[in-house]
């Protein structure tokens, strides 16, 4: 998943990164790296701490601007570029623009059925559980302190189902 991340950020920045005379030409491949992998802890994050719901929204509706994971991944993004010695304003305005417009493409193209480079499920298992794979007792686990009950595989409290549901459609 990664490596297609990549791809599309690098489809996606050509005028804000590429052809940017703040950013130095030896430093547009680590800038493509510093946002493709910000992108992707943000949404390991997000689903790490049980967000659900929050990213099945963004994948459902394909537009990320102004939600948790976009300025979580535009903030990681920003401070990548500081450690890269790019100026923090120059930072910031590249990441605003470009973070948002990357998460949207990247739900579009999970949502476009014709299109087989992102897959749902793929990603899901790319920001899995601690073996790297997500599976039902790492959902519910989210949900539950990652305790089953009596190994049942049943989150205690229900609504598991209510939160997850829109992601696999």
């Amino acid at each position: 998943m990664l490596e297609n991340l990549n791809e599309l950020v690098r489809e996606n920045v050509q005028d804000a990164v590429v052809n940017n005379s703040e950013i130095p030409n030896e430093q547009n491949e680590a800038v493509i790296q510093a946002a493709s992998g910000s992108i992707f802890d943000s949404l390991k994050n997000q689903l790490s701490s049980g967000n659900i719901g929050g990213l099945a929204d963004i994948f459902n509706s394909g537009n990320a601007e102004g939600t948790e994971v976009a300025q979580q991944a535009a903030g990681s993004f920003t401070d990548k570029l500081s450690g890269l010695g790019i100026n923090a304003e120059t930072a910031k305005k590249i990441g605003a623009s470009i973070i948002p417009v990357i998460l949207g493409k990247l739900t579009q193209k999970t949502a476009d059925p014709n299109d087989s480079s992102f897959n749902i499920k793929d990603i899901l298992g790319s920001l899995g559980g601690a073996d790297g794979k997500l599976d039902m007792n790492d959902v519910i686990g989210m949900f539950n302190g990652g305790q089953n009950q009596a190994g049942s595989g049943q989150a205690s409290g229900g609504g598991i189902l209510d939160k997850i549901k829109g992601m696999f459609n």
